[in-house]
């Protein structure tokens, strides 16, 4: 009697056990709007062939723009004989330069949404890695002269890790020339970043602009879809030439957009309204 209950017991231990398992592993597969784009930017050929493709076509844009001495990429920015000055060139960090879907997807599996906190540690973890093609590219503009220029919004106090990190890499730290240039470093150097885009090309020439938000480019990049759409058509001269955009798909202002920026919206809601603004095929006759 006592072996029986026993084996019933174990048998019910070992049902409820399965069940908690298989409760946890449904939860961590749940689904989530970072799936797809998290596996594109870790796993994906395609997006490491964009990416070369992009930064060998900078090499190109980068050649073009030293022989052509009124070529600048920061048309706003850019004031008096420029033409004469030293050259450089600018880009965003993250996702740009480095790879940080790692974050990503920790925040998935962990249901997550991104926060200062989170995001500072994760920064000083310093476990970023290269995007493809990228240091190459760097490294060809350092060695011809160009000195590149790292305007990114990580906060201030994430500078030293981003660095380290950078550093370990092997991209250009800028000599005795204070290369990075973060948000909120000084007071005017909010998120929108023409002030520091403007800091640089106050004594160099811009050559090439690259990044992987509209926000890299124009301050524009929180508005409203229509108002963004309007900036991107109003730097159609330059995109593929002086502007250069590396693809991102797991975060950035495009994701935003749709719910107005509204970062106090609940999930739900910012899901709802990303879903009304797509269009969709009406489907086959019925």
């Amino acid at each position: 009697m006592i072996a029986r209950t026993s084996w019933a017991l174990a048998a019910v231990m070992v049902a409820l056990f399965g069940i908690s398992v298989t409760g946890a592993t449904a939860r961590a597969q749940e689904a989530n709007d970072l799936l797809l784009a998290a596996l594109w930017t870790q796993r994906a050929v395609e997006y490491k062939a964009n990416a070369l493709s992009i930064y060998a076509l900078a090499r190109i844009r980068l050649d073009e723009a030293l022989a052509d001495k009124g070529w600048t990429a920061a048309p706003a920015e850019q004031k008096g004989d420029y033409q004469a000055l030293p050259t450089a060139v600018v880009l965003d960090v993250d996702e740009t330069l480095l790879d940080n879907s790692t974050y990503q997807v920790w925040m998935m599996k962990n249901n997550q949404t991104f926060s200062t906190r989170t995001w500072n540690a994760f920064c000083a973890a310093q476990i970023s890695t290269a995007i493809p093609g990228a240091l190459e590219f760097v490294k060809y503009a350092d060695a011809k002269g160009v000195k590149v220029f790292y305007i990114t919004n990580r906060a201030a106090e994430t500078e030293k890790d981003t660095r380290e990190n950078m550093q370990k890499l092997g991209f250009p730290m800028g000599g005795n020339v204070d290369t990075f240039l973060m948000q909120n470093e000084k007071p005017e150097w909010g998120g929108a970043k023409s002030t520091r885009r403007a800091v640089v090309a106050k004594d160099y020439r811009v050559l090439l602009n690259i990044g992987d938000n509209l926000g890299d480019f124009d301050d524009r990049y929180r508005s409203s879809e229509a108002d963004r759409m309007k900036a991107f058509e109003a730097g159609m001269p330059y995109w593929g030439k002086q502007w250069l955009m590396i693809a991102n798909p797991t975060y950035g202002s495009f994701d935003t957009a749709p719910y107005g920026h509204d970062f106090k919206k609940s999930r739900e809601e910012q899901r709802k309204a990303k879903w009304d603004v797509l269009e969709s095929w009406g489907g086959p006759a019925k």
